[in-house]
Parts: structure tokens; C-alpha cells; sequence
């Protein structure tokens, strides 16, 4: 079994939204991630998914997103992005989802090697604003993605596992030294590797890639990684 990560799919089969919009080398990228995906992935193999799957605003609007990531081979355990307008409850998420497809919401999700999957959207933090005056309304949800982010860890209690990796959909360290609040409890964690997405373009350069404190973290979003799924090995 292989473990591969992919983040920021941003799929529209169910609405109207090309990507290449936002440049050229987004042109039929869902062809290019289907051919890189069935290339390197195997079916016992899992794929870590950092979120926003899809442009879908509802449950009805992401299911053709949600049947397109099923037929490609392999699990897939998905999390938030800041995009995913169709994520209802999460009993309403399930209720939807392909066999091959698992989430993590509140909760920690262990592997058949015994790896550990810990995570959360999370938000940007003090400090970051990409562009916009930081509100009082963004504080409030990036303390409460730190919570969410403690569920999922105490989720982890109750399990055997063998090592700990985690999903953030933001950037949990930026490459010009800001560490957010996920980065002191991965460390007291023990988590080993995180990946995230959310940066696109000249954004990519803002992220922190490597390791740093002994957590490695790795860029997954799909124009990053040449829209193939990139394969963990620690």
C-alpha cells in the first residue's frame, strides 16, 4: 500500500466552472489528473484529499465531482477546503458519498499500515489576510478550526496507530516565518508530515515546503504538483 496527496481538485462537472480562466495551464485539467491519477495509483493505495474537491454549491451539484474521484483507483479520505459551499453536516456528507470516499471532520482516521490521519480545514490566521482587512468573523473561525482540529486529535485517543500525519487545507507555516496555532499541537502531537493546499499560483511561494522542527510539510494543491497526486514516503 502507497500513500499519495492531492489537494484543491476545484472539479465542475456539476456546474459551470472552467478553471483555465485562471491560466492556461489549468486547460482540461480533470483530463490531466485523471491520466496522472490512473498512472501512479493502484487500487490497494489510498490518496489523502486537502480539500476543495468542487465548485458545487449543494450536495446535487457536487455528486457528478464526487462520482468522478470514485471510479479512480484507490481510498480517498477528503477534508474541507474553504470552497466547499456543498459540505452540509457531516451525516448529510456521508449519507452521499461513493464507496471509495471517506471524510475527516472532528474525527482521526487510521490507515492499514497504522498510519494516523489527523485534520481540519483551518483558516488564515492573525497576521494573514490575503488581501483583505482580517475580521473579527476570521478570528472566530480559525479559533474554532484550532478546536476542531483538538477533536480530531482526541478522536486519535481511542486508536492503535504507528504514526501521526495530518490534512490542513491552509497553510499551517508560511515560508516567511508565521506559524499558526496547528503548528504547537502537531509538535506536542507527534505528527511526522502535513499536507495542505489552498495556494495557487504566485500564492505557491508563500508556503512553507520541507521540514522544519521534525514535521515535514508538503504542498499538495494540484497546479503545484503538476495536477498528479504525490506520492508520501517518510
Amino acid at each position: 500500500m502507497k500513500i499519495f496527496a492531492i489537494s484543491d481538485l476545484h472539479l465542475s462537472f456539476g456546474t459551470n466552472k472552467p478553471m483555465d480562466i485562471f491560466g492556461d495551464h489549468w486547460k482540461d485539467h480533470p483530463k490531466r489528473i485523471e491520466e496522472a491519477w490512473t498512472r501512479l495509483v493502484s487500487e490497494e493505495d489510498y490518496v489523502l484529499m486537502g480539500g476543495d474537491l468542487s465548485w458545487g454549491m449543494n450536495l446535487e451539484e457536487v455528486a457528478p465531482d464526487l462520482a468522478f474521484v470514485d471510479r479512480l483507483p484507490g481510498r480517498k479520505l477528503m477534508i474541507k477546503g474553504n470552497h466547499a459551499h456543498w459540505w452540509n453536516t457531516k451525516k448529510k456528507v456521508e449519507a452521499i458519498l461513493p464507496e471509495s470516499i471517506s471524510i475527516l471532520q472532528n474525527n482521526a482516521f487510521v490507515l492499514p499500515d497504522g498510519t494516523a490521519i489527523v485534520g481540519t480545514r483551518g483558516w488564515n490566521p492573525p497576521g494573514r489576510s490575503e488581501g483583505k482587512p482580517y475580521s473579527d468573523q476570521d478570528r472566530k473561525v480559525y479559533e474554532r478550526e484550532l478546536l476542531r482540529f483538538g477533536l480530531s486529535l482526541q478522536d486519535l485517543k481511542k486508536r492503535a496507530y504507528r504514526r501521526i500525519w495530518s490534512m490542513i487545507h491552509y497553510p499551517p507555516l508560511y515560508s516567511f516565518g508565521l506559524k499558526t496555532g496547528f503548528v504547537p499541537m502537531m509538535k506536542e502531537a507527534g505528527v511526522e508530515l502535513c499536507i495542505y493546499g489552498h495556494l495557487h499560483g504566485r500564492d505557491h511561494a508563500a508556503g512553507f515546503v520541507g521540514e522544519d522542527d521534525g514535521i515535514r510539510y508538503v504542498m499538495a494543491s494540484v497546479d503545484y504538483t503538476n495536477f498528479a497526486p504525490v506520492l508520501l514516503d517518510l
